[in-house]
């Protein structure tokens, strides 16, 4: 990625290039865009580097912009008048790549014991994935996001879509998949909000193309930060994370989704590996159990490549521990009371991205994460909350 100096650069190949072609078609996407009439809509290049967000000594982001060279979208954030500066649209975008799942829920007192049936109480079905989470999460808090993905050409495909959209996401990145169905999990839900989750892939791992699409990578290129999770291939996250790096934008991965070992290569490029405490005995090998067996597991990941960890604990809070420094906790905020506990992690993370690219102090965004309650009605996306409503909660407090 070309930085511009306080003089003007002038445009570089790459741009060139994306101008030539005039109408950038995605194949097999929701949106075919004719770019140039877009381009005007997006603010230009600033000066200031991306890579400032995670290696800064005083723990402050400045506001950066980005490049017009990608598509944008047509509609606006339906979330915008809650946001805290009206600047942001000229700030890069938060760019999530990661799955998208219709999630069928079923409430049960408890979970079936080997070779027996039980009823469930109820069942639903609502949109939901690690990635599709993270970024409706985005657009519900009022910042700019975009979401690289994949859906089947069906029924599920059709509900993840109208989800993202609702949550103000730009879909210019995501495709539709003719033989494939969409991503499906069953959530069996029990009494006290907790959940255990079966997965299946679907279009999520499968189709990829071996390399991805200069026109999906150039989004990457120009974000403000991404947000990986691990129900896509580990291919597509290394090729997307390693096209950030280049481009000095921040990688934030959730070590959620699949039960195997995380890619050293993958680690390599990551700026902020966020675990729950079971997911980093998982990576580690090692017990999670204490606060010192914790920061143990952590340091092993240090020497995994990764220099910041952000833990996630349930009802225990969050602490984010970076190599050098003393971890800053933070306390869980109480929901008043607790349904459904899904998509919680992914709230929180994709919070702390926002707060993180905005501008937050590193203990400012663990508290604006942590206000963003994600765990008072039943499904992951109807229960993540606008940004209003998130300022309102850190008021009261």
């Amino acid at each position: 990625m070309t930085h511009q100096s306080q003089q003007e650069k002038p445009t570089t190949k790459e741009e060139e290039k994306a101008k030539q072609n005039l109408t950038l078609k995605k194949k097999g996407g929701i949106s075919t865009l004719s770019a140039p009439k877009h381009w005007h809509n997006h603010p230009t290049l600033a000066s200031q580097n991306n890579s400032r967000i995670l290696n800064q000594t005083n723990d402050k982001i400045s506001s950066v912009q980005f490049n017009p060279a990608f598509r944008s979208s047509r509609k606006e954030n339906p979330f915008s008048c809650f946001a805290l500066d009206a600047s942001r649209e000229s700030m890069p975008p938060l760019v999530v790549v990661g799955s998208a799942n219709a999630d069928i829920y079923v409430e049960i007192d408890r979970l079936p014991k080997e070779g027996e049936t039980i009823s469930a109480k109820t069942g639903q079905t609502l949109a939901g994935g690690k990635g599709a989470n993270q970024a409706v999460c985005g657009g519900k808090l009022a910042y700019p996001t975009y979401f690289l993905g994949q859906v089947g050409d069906d029924a599920h495909g059709k509900l993840i879509t109208e989800a993202l959209e609702g949550g103000g996401v730009f879909l210019d990145y995501l495709s539709r998949l003719d033989d494939v169905p969409s991503g499906h999990a069953v959530v069996m839900l029990q009494a006290g909000g907790q959940n255990s989750i079966i997965i299946v892939g679907g279009a999520n791992m499968a189709c990829w193309p071996e390399t991805l699409p200069e026109e999906d990578l150039e989004v990457v290129k120009y974000a403000g930060i991404v947000l990986l999770q691990r129900e896509i291939p580990d291919s597509v996250n290394i090729q997307v994370a390693k096209v950030a790096r280049n481009a000095h934008v921040p990688v934030i991965l959730d070590a959620g989704g699949v039960d195997a070992p995380i890619p050293i290569e993958l680690l390599s490029f990551v700026d902020i590996l966020s675990p729950n405490e079971t997911e980093l005995a998982r990576l580690t090998n090692m017990p999670t159990e204490t606060f010192e067996q914790i920061s143990q597991a952590v340091k092993k990941c240090y020497k995994m490549g990764v220099k910041q960890v952000l833990v996630k604990l349930g009802d225990k809070g969050s602490v984010l521990f970076t190599e050098g420094a003393e971890p800053i906790k933070q306390p869980i905020i109480s929901a008043s009371k607790v349904i459904d506990t899904t998509g919680a992690g992914d709230t929180f993370t994709a919070s702390f991205a926002v707060a993180l690219v905005e501008g937050k102090s590193r203990k400012e965004c663990l508290r604006f994460a942590a206000a963003s309650l994600c765990i008072q009605v039943k499904g992951a996306i109807p229960s993540m909350p606008d940004r209003k409503s998130v300022l309102d909660l850190l008021h009261s407090l």
